[in-house]
């Protein structure tokens, strides 16, 4: 089984950019992407969105390994919906988001 590194490494090797361009790309330093890839540290929220609606990365699959790197394009629509309830319901449980 794959760690969140290795696929968030795998993730920045299907854009073909280097650690510095995808970390840029992401709000990143070029030693946070790599911090990342090697597991030293995760991924935080205010990231994740970044990916998901930039770049329409399955999250279940950077996090947990479901699925597949990134989402079917029909998900387009709805992923900026289904992301604003997940921030809800972690704002309902005192959980920061920023």
């Amino acid at each position: 089984m794959t760690t969140t590194g290795q696929r968030f490494k795998e993730l920045r090797a299907s854009t073909g950019l280097s650690q510095d361009l995808f970390g840029k790309s992401i709000g990143l330093t070029k030693s946070s992407v790599s911090a990342v890839e090697k597991d030293k540290t995760f991924i935080s929220l205010e990231v994740q969105r970044k990916l998901l609606l930039d770049f329409n990365v399955n999250l279940n699959y950077l996090v947990g390994g479901i699925g597949d790197l990134y989402l079917p394009a029909k998900y387009e629509d709805i992923k900026t919906e289904i992301f604003k309830e997940v921030e809800k319901m972690l704002k309902d449980r005192g959980i920061s988001v920023e």
